[in-house]
């Protein structure tokens, strides 16, 4: 690591340290925080996607004429709309289902490289950056910790036209339920049709860029995925009826929508997810409690270990301005002959000699003065003393 990433290194473990690891603390309750509400979150999911049932396309019309027995006439052309249901088929476009014959071909997307059809098409292009630890090394290797976020690293484009699904190995087919996707934020079951990496020729520009140790481009990555016709997803919904034309719709709260995997699977992934998140979370969170147990622990004996040194330093002061005072009440006004003021102050009569060597050279403040030095030494011998003795006339 270069001296910047060795100061940046020392400060992050400084903050990350203060107060004796209370911020350490902090985040990993907030991690365990986060698990324990997505625990929830998903033990909700796994208990509403193993309630539902798994129909096929065709058993729709069975759940219909179940919901009408307990509906009255005026609702009857309606399954309930908070029912979530699993839904397997085949998809489709739906102008090829609806019997419109005034189009020869069907309202489909074509992938633009492969020519592949689907009802859904995502093209991602996305911009390679590389580094290259320059001369003046101002490289970090905390650049890979932190993410960066640079602009136009990577667009992409989503369409999609309107498709259902239908019953597997039926044609033509009775019956099919339409995909409504909207507000649908859930991940796409999309296939990889087309994948290739353009390389980025290198200017002058890439040069100073790769000398300072800055990023520059070293490639395009160009990629298409589509939802295939004839593709055989399960879709996780709400589902409803109207003037007897089935369509499924996605659920917020649940995390899958459009999906690969069947509903057992879902269960086993989902079963898998909340375990990890509910230990993560109990982890997590007993850490986090014994760092900050042990950072309360520490300030608090800080504060009391302050807080008793500072009442003996206010004693200390009390006792010392009390002696004062009383120096100040003994000592003598007036005129005072020559040889006998202090050897210190040069303004007081002597009346203090220091113990052992027996010097009276001080005054009885300038004599405590001494004493409180942390090596207190006659001034006259430059002997260590023990203390001094006040002397008294007769």
């Amino acid at each position: 690591m270069s001296i910047h990433d060795q100061a940046a290194a020392a400060v992050l473990s400084q903050i990350a340290m203060a107060a004796d690891g209370a911020l350490i603390g902090l985040a990993l309750s907030y991690v365990a925080v986060r698990s324990i509400l997505k625990f929830k979150a998903n033990s909700s999911a796994l208990h509403k996607i193993s309630d539902a049932p798994s129909l096929s396309v065709s058993d729709l019309r069975s759940l219909l004429s179940s919901s009408d027995s307990n509906v009255n006439s005026e609702s009857s052309n309606r399954i309930d709309e908070g029912k979530v249901v699993i839904v397997r088929g085949i998809v489709e476009a739906k102008s090829a289902v609806e019997g419109n014959w005034k189009s020869l071909r069907p309202n489909v997307l074509s992938a633009h490289n492969s020519a592949e059809k689907g009802v859904i098409l995502r093209r991602t292009q996305t911009c390679i950056y590389n580094e290259w630890r320059g001369f003046f090394w101002w490289t970090g290797d905390l650049h890979s910790i932190f993410p960066r976020f640079r602009k136009d690293q990577e667009s992409s484009s989503l369409r999609m036209v309107p498709f259902v699904l239908v019953e597997t190995g039926r044609w033509p087919q009775p019956e099919y339920v339409n995909v409504n996707m909207d507000g649908s934020r859930h991940p796409l079951p999309l296939v990889t049709v087309y994948h290739h990496l353009q390389p980025v020729n290198a200017t002058p520009l890439t040069f100073l860029q790769a000398l300072f140790g800055h990023h520059y481009p070293v490639g395009v990555l160009d990629e298409e995925k589509i939802l295939p016709l004839g593709k055989d997803v399960t879709t996780v919904g709400v589902c409803s009826s109207k003037d007897g034309i089935f369509e499924i719709k996605s659920c917020k709260d649940l995390p899958y929508f459009l999906s690969d995997m069947t509903k057992d699977q879902m269960l086993v992934d989902l079963a898998f997810k909340t375990k990890v998140l509910l230990w993560s979370g109990v982890v997590l969170g007993s850490v986090a409690v014994g760092v900050l147990g042990y950072a309360v622990m520490r300030n608090w004996n800080r504060w009391k270990q302050w807080r008793h040194q500072r009442q003996a330093q206010q004693q200390r002061d009390s006792a010392s301005n009390d002696a004062d005072s009383q120096v100040s009440a003994d000592e003598e006004t007036g005129d005072v002959p020559d040889g006998q003021l202090c050897v210190i102050c040069l303004m007081r009569r002597k009346r203090s000699a220091f113990v052992p060597c027996g010097h009276l050279v001080c005054c009885q403040r300038c004599a405590l003065s001494v004493e409180r030095d942390l090596a207190p030494k006659c001034p006259l011998c430059r002997q260590t003393i023990r203390s001094s003795v006040r002397i008294y006339d007769s």
